[in-house]
């Protein structure tokens, strides 16, 4: 964390777990942190489907598996489009 410049305090105190159903949709998320498309001024509009779906080629999945992943990727990333997109007052 030193190496970053971070301390303990710069994470927030709240433990977030994740449900095993959903650790396979986290790792391939967190894979994808910076996969994001952008336009200008107008910010983040999605992520790079391209990377998404390579990176799920290769992850030897059923068509079914291949689908909810995929519907899960998608959840995630509108949740992360609308915390991008709310406007701090």
């Amino acid at each position: 964390m030193a190496t970053a410049g971070l301390i303990e305090e710069d994470f927030p105190d709240e433990v977030v777990e994740i449900w095993p159903e959903n650790v396979r949709a986290y790792n391939l998320f967190a894979c994808l942190r910076t996969q994001w498309r952008a336009a200008g001024m107008n910010g983040v509009l999605g992520l790079d489907y391209n990377t998404l779906f390579h990176k799920m080629d290769r992850m030897d999945l059923t068509a079914e598996e291949y689908l909810d992943l995929e519907d899960d990727i998608r959840a995630m990333e509108y949740a992360a489009l609308a915390a991008m997109h709310t406007k701090n007052d």
